[in-house]
């Protein structure tokens, strides 16, 4: 997961047109999920159920 959404359509430009989602993070660790910073400055996280993702572009 990028930090905002430049990030996010530059990298997923990388290979065609970008898809981007909103994922509702602070409701997923409110709810128990675990979100981890990797060196790159990625965030990572087990898995996204559907109910904490929103379409942006």
């Amino acid at each position: 997961m990028s930090q905002d959404l430049e990030t996010a359509v530059k990298v997923g430009s990388r290979r065609g047109a970008a898809a981007v989602l909103k994922v509702k993070a602070g409701e997923m660790s409110r709810n128990g999920h675990l979100f981890y910073l990797s060196a790159n400055g990625v965030w990572l996280t087990g898995n996204v159920p559907p109910m904490f993702l929103e379409k942006m572009i």
